[in-house]
């Protein structure tokens, strides 16, 4: 669906984005993780004919983006982190308005602007000033305004900025209700939990330069991240950790009487107990860590997220 080749773009003597690749296959929802400043807005803005990209080029559903800019236009959604609403309007004079821009006929647009509302769960509240919305409520509606005109392709740039829990949730599943209609999305954040729920595939990026890209667990792989059990004994003898090592035949670290053990929890924690018993050992606390991606953005990038 979307294919992009050595893009690059610079303000002055920043290097926002350096010659990335990556592809976005039709109907998957595809993440760009990484912290504010990492180029996820700027390569968004690129692939949504907003600022020109210096070098490389962009392909949406078969068109050279340089050449065919209109028609791309049309193909595309574009929920900016910015909410781009008149306070003044109310959120069914909002979408008229926006859908008067994509030129989409009247009978049609005011069916569409009814179905996104249902969509949203906002149909109720379609004739109130949009000053009257929350924060999260203003936010759905900045996602509906992107959506008249049927696109293909829903680009949203951290759509969850400044909402509360409850709003977000709802954020994502209009995002998996939308992905379920068969629309492909492109999605950045900077929320771990977010890319792990929505997204299928996922680029980190990080001071202008893709990481690394691919599912979870690819992502997983690269980084030669590991879950980890990590156990501790009321006591334990360097006999007993001999044998804990000879009988379970994993990386094992000690650090006093706790030990850390690299292995695939679901099937080796009952092995791990089991062994413990049979040596004696009286556990007296454990915990299972799950090698998620912020433990994958820390191996490949060597710093937290939010640094």
């Amino acid at each position: 669906m979307i294919q992009v080749n050595n893009l690059s773009k610079s303000f002055d003597d920043i290097k926002a984005v350096k010659d990335i690749s990556f592809t976005i296959n039709r109907g998957e929802v595809f993440g760009f993780l990484g912290p504010n400043g990492a180029g996820k807005s700027t390569t968004l803005n690129m692939m949504s004919t907003i600022v020109n990209g210096d070098n490389g080029t962009i392909f949406i559903d078969g068109y050279d983006l340089s050449n065919h800019q209109n028609v791309c236009k049309q193909l595309i959604g574009v929920v900016p982190q910015e909410i781009s609403l008149y306070d003044e309007f109310t959120a069914y004079q909002n979408l008229q308005f926006w859908g008067s821009l994509y030129k989409v006929p009247k009978t049609e647009l005011k069916n569409k602007i009814s179905e996104i509302l249902k969509l949203i769960g906002l149909y109720d509240r379609k004739d109130d000033l949009i000053k009257t919305y929350s924060g999260g409520m203003k936010r759905r509606i900045n996602i509906a305004s992107a959506l008249l005109h049927n696109p293909k392709v829903l680009f949203m740039d951290e759509p969850t900025v400044g909402v509360d829990p409850q709003s977000r949730n709802r954020i994502f599943e209009i995002v998996e209700a939308l992905n379920k209609q068969g629309i492909t999305i492109v999605y950045t954040t900077h929320y771990m939990e977010e890319v792990e729920r929505l997204c299928n595939r996922i680029a980190i990026i990080d001071d202008g330069k893709i990481i690394a890209q691919g599912t979870k667990s690819e992502l997983q792989k690269q980084s030669g991240v590991k879950e980890m059990v990590e156990i501790c004994f009321k006591q334990i003898s360097e006999k007993q950790l001999d044998g804990l090592r000879e009988n379970l035949k994993l990386n094992i670290i000690k650090n006093e009487n706790c030990l850390a053990i690299e292995c695939d929890a679901n099937k080796e924690l009952s092995k791990i107990i089991t062994a413990s018993n049979s040596l004696d050992l009286e556990i007296v606390d454990l915990e299972l860590k799950k090698a998620n991606l912020e433990a994958v953005f820390l191996n490949l990038t060597g710093k937290q997220l939010r640094d």
